[in-house]
């Protein structure tokens, strides 16, 4: 197997990958990311049968039948030529990149199905990144994901379930979560309740934040201490308290009213390290949707940047009512794919 640097200069090169079985394999389409040593191209066959990625990682480049490793198959991954760059210095690079990680996740309602996607790739092929992960954060749909990839990663399959579930049950209402009579609240304690441990609260004690809104002056909190399972589920319920839609009465957590946390941070950045962000809406974000408008004009509502685009009208929407089942499985393979493009961008994919 051999890749030559006249690869990356033109559109129409053929490259043999005898050890990954793309033969005599001619890539029409090529997009590239970033300027430097950590670029990462994206290749495409004339037939559009196969993917590959190039990316230079350890010292070589490595080259990943994408379109496999999106639809979560083993994929054909082959090391080639060495690159210019020293191993022990991308290796420090790496390293120092990972030193003090959080996570985050956006408010976005039913798009929660999108946050699982996107979890579940990282459980895959992120698991370097997750173990350097120091604090999980989240508003919302957001804080419900960021929970349970914190407690119990090996739930997301049930969660998926109880997603399809609530969404189907909602779906079914006149007016949605706004018909009257449909206890929303209570339908979302249920789904939090089969899916989280009994210690949770004990795993998420100063490594969970959940954004809040108080409901008294507006203010924005980000609650990290728990003192037992019940006063994290009620953060959660609270986080995720939007009023009228959900409800009238706010939800009382250690003796004061919360709200909505994505009503006024909805993106929660937390003040050490860095904060790898993800949201189903396009912006300028770690893992999110990769639109492109005709202006690409964005806007920060509730400290999270948004693209002013249909697209992302179209997902508010969805966010308050739930899409198709056939839509929302898409947007979780969305999630799933954006989050894998992350991790090879960053080389941190396994």
């Amino acid at each position: 197997m051999w890749v030559t640097k006249s690869m990356y200069r033109l559109q129409r090169q053929q490259i043999c990958l005898k050890q990954a079985g793309l033969y005599n394999t001619l890539f029409l389409k090529l997009q590239h990311f970033g300027a430097n040593a950590d670029s990462y191209y994206s290749l495409q066959t004339v037939r559009g049968v196969t993917t590959c990625n190039v990316s230079p990682i350890q010292n070589t480049w490595l080259i990943m039948d994408v379109t496999s490793a999106v639809n979560r198959r083993s994929s054909n991954t082959v090391y080639g030529i060495t690159c210019d760059t020293p191993h022990g210095r991308r290796q420090r690079d790496m390293e120092a990149k990972m030193k003090h990680l959080n996570l985050s996740f956006a408010a976005c309602g039913f798009l929660g199905i999108y946050h699982l996607g996107a979890a579940t790739a990282l459980c895959r092929h992120g698991k370097k990144l997750l173990k350097a992960v120091k604090a999980f954060a989240g508003a919302s749909a957001g804080a419900l994901i960021a929970t349970l990839l914190l407690t119990v990663p090996e739930n997301i399959e049930e969660c998926i379930q109880v997603t399809h579930t609530f969404a189907e049950e909602t779906r079914k209402q006149y007016l949605g979560a706004l018909t009257p009579g449909y206890d929303f609240m209570t339908k979302l304690r249920g789904s939090i309740d089969s899916v989280l441990p009994p210690n949770a609260h004990e795993i998420a004690e100063n490594r969970l934040f959940i954004s809040v809104t108080s409901a008294k002056n507006g203010k924005n909190h980000l609650l990290s201490n728990f003192a037992s399972r019940e006063d994290l589920v009620k953060a959660l319920l609270a986080s995720s308290f939007i009023p009228l839609y959900a409800g009238i009465s706010a939800v009382d957590y250690q003796g004061e009213k919360w709200i909505d946390g994505g009503l006024t941070n909805g993106l929660p950045i937390l003040p050490v390290g860095r904060t790898v962000t993800v949201s189903p809406f396009c912006g300028r974000l770690d893992i999110c949707p990769q639109n492109k408008g005709r202006i690409n004009v964005y806007v920060k509502i509730a400290k999270q940047d948004f693209m002013l685009s249909i697209a992302n009208l179209i997902r508010l929407h969805q966010a308050l009512f739930p899409p198709s089942q056939k839509k929302m499985e898409a947007l979780y393979q969305d999630g799933y794919d954006d989050a894998i493009l992350f991790l090879l961008k960053e080389n941190w994919f396994e």
